[in-house]
């Protein structure tokens, strides 16, 4: 049975997307403005105060409906929080690194898995 590798920061660091970076940035300018903590902003949005965190330093991927909430708790809008932020993110194309499930963004052809017909039928 192999024994799980844990990542280090350094390695965890190394694959943020500069557009998550950039929100991050964000994000973090905006609390500051409003005189918000991390814990006050969080609970205002019904989220873990460790998420903030993930997201000001570039390393979660927030749901639109997450940001949606971050912006109404510090009273401004999602296009404010993304303002100024230029990058985009290409589709990974089959490297195995970046596919996010086997079943999701797969540009590759899936394997057969049988040919046992439905019970429906």
């Amino acid at each position: 049975m192999p024994i799980p590798v844990k990542r280090s920061n350094v390695q965890t660091l190394a694959h943020r997307e500069p557009i998550s970076i950039a929100l991050g940035k964000r994000l973090k300018e905006l609390r500051i403005e409003a005189d918000r903590s991390q814990a006050e902003l969080a609970f205002d949005c019904e989220l873990d105060r460790t998420y903030i965190s993930l997201m000001e330093r570039g390393l979660a991927n927030p749901s639109l409906w997450t940001l949606g909430t971050v912006a109404f708790a510090l009273k401004t809008t999602v296009s404010d929080l993304l303002l100024g932020n230029t990058h985009v993110v290409q589709p990974s194309m089959g490297e195995h690194s970046r596919k996010r499930r086997v079943n999701q963004a797969s540009h590759e052809p899936k394997p057969a898995t049988g040919n046992r017909r439905s019970q429906l039928r």
